[in-house]
């Protein structure tokens, strides 16, 4: 069942039940689409604004694009459901089975790419709220704060369901690969995350 399709209410009900899923992974795309679509409200109340007439062009673009990360992260919440029931059922294979370690090491790197996706697409709608942080409407700067801070969020808890399944994983190669991949914009997008607040607090006099 796509979840995004229920309302708000259904959504949170579910996630706080023992259904396996919606989980982090489900939750942490739905507070990035939201982050992202924070941000895209600052563009879109700059647009059409004599104001800021010179970054209307940039605006109207980077709008573009977080309308199609939104979806995208929208998406994933139907994804990591999908792509975490082999790993459920994997791991109601009997531990006798011989076939059991490869089935669990396919399924288990298979429920890490949607978690991985998340925090990529995280990471590119961070791009876009800098930008309208710093070009957008003063009168929606906040905004831009919140999605910085929504965004920030889904990519640590995005993090989190990328390393509970790589500690488990046998390839170790594979598993640091995916694990360096993770901590690189963990450190480099929670960082842009914390200035962007900083500074749209700063602007507050705070």
């Amino acid at each position: 069942m796509d979840m995004t399709m229920e309302s708000c209410r259904t959504f949170v009900e579910v996630l706080a039940s023992n259904a396996p899923a919606p989980g982090g992974g489900g939750a942490a795309a739905l507070v990035g689409a939201i982050g992202t679509a924070l941000g895209n409200m600052v563009g879109s109340l700059t647009v059409g604004k004599k104001k800021y007439a010179d970054v209307e062009e940039e605006i109207i673009a980077l709008k573009g694009k977080c309308d199609e990360l939104q979806k995208q992260l929208l998406d994933q919440v139907e994804a990591d459901e999908v792509n975490f029931l082999p790993l459920a059922k994997a791991y109601g294979i009997p531990k006798d089975d011989p076939d059991r370690d490869k089935i669990m090491e396919e399924a288990t790197i298979i429920a890490c790419s949607t978690p991985m996706k998340i925090m990529e697409l995280c990471c590119e709608a961070m791009d876009c709220i800098a930008v309208f942080a710093e070009k957008g409407s003063r009168l929606a700067v906040s905004d831009a704060g919140c999605g910085a801070v929504c965004c920030k969020a889904a990519l640590q808890a995005a993090s989190l369901n990328v390393f509970i399944n790589t500690k488990s994983l046998k390839n170790r190669d594979v598993a640091e690969e995916m694990n360096r991949k993770a901590n690189l914009m963990l450190n480099k997008y929670g960082q842009m995350a914390d200035e962007i607040f900083n500074e749209v607090k700063a602007g507050f006099g705070q």
